[in-house]
C-alpha cells in the first residue's frame, strides 16, 4: 500500500514516517483495501483556497477530502483518495481547548479518512455516527500508541 504524505506547511513539524503508520494502521483497523491514499498538510491560504473552489466558502477548515475510486475491484489498482489537512486549523483548535495539536491533527487525518469511506457530517444523524467512528479509531490509536509526532522526536 502507498501512503504518499505531502507537507506543504511549516506551522507544526510533523514526522511523515508516523503518519504513514497512523494511515496504515487505521486501514487495517476498518478493513480497507486500497493501494494508495494521500495526505496533504496543507497552510491556512492553501485549505481556505480549496474550500473556495470546490465549496464556495473561503474559510479555513479542518480538512477537505476528494474520493477518487469509491469501489474496490480485485483487478484495478484502487486509489482511496486524498486528504488535505490544515495543521494550523489544528494548532488554533488545541489552544483554545488546551489539548495537543498533534492529537487534533490525527483526528482531523482521520476525519478525512473517514469521508473517503463514505462516512458524512452534514445531518446530525450521520454526524454522530461519524463521531462515533472518529472516537473509536483515536481509542485505538491510543491503545496501540500511534499517534502524528514532531520530525525528528525519535531521533538521538
Amino acid at each position: 500500500m502507498q501512503i504518499e504524505i505531502f507537507n506543504q506547511q511549516q506551522d507544526l513539524s510533523i514526522d511523515e514516517k508516523s503518519v504513514q503508520n497512523l494511515v496504515r494502521f487505521m486501514l487495517v483497523e476498518l478493513k480497507i483495501k486500497c493501494d494508495e491514499i494521500c495526505i496533504h498538510f496543507t497552510d491556512k491560504d492553501s485549505i481556505s483556497n480549496l474550500h473556495k473552489i470546490y465549496f464556495n466558502d473561503p474559510t479555513p477548515t479542518d480538512c477537505i477530502t476528494f474520493p477518487i475510486d469509491e469501489t474496490a475491484q480485485d483487478s484495478l489498482y484502487r486509489i482511496l483518495g486524498e486528504v488535505f489537512v490544515c495543521p494550523k486549523v489544528a494548532i488554533e483548535y488545541a489552544n483554545e481547548h488546551n489539548i495537543d495539536p498533534y492529537l487534533e491533527t490525527a483526528l482531523y487525518v482521520i476525519h478525512g479518512i473517514l469521508h473517503l469511506l463514505g462516512y458524512d457530517d452534514i445531518e446530525e444523524k450521520d454526524r454522530q455516527i461519524m463521531r462515533k467512528k472518529e472516537e473509536w479509531c483515536m481509542n485505538r490509536l491510543k491503545d496501540k500508541k500511534i499517534m502524528i509526532t514532531p520530525k525528528y522526536a525519535n531521533v538521538l
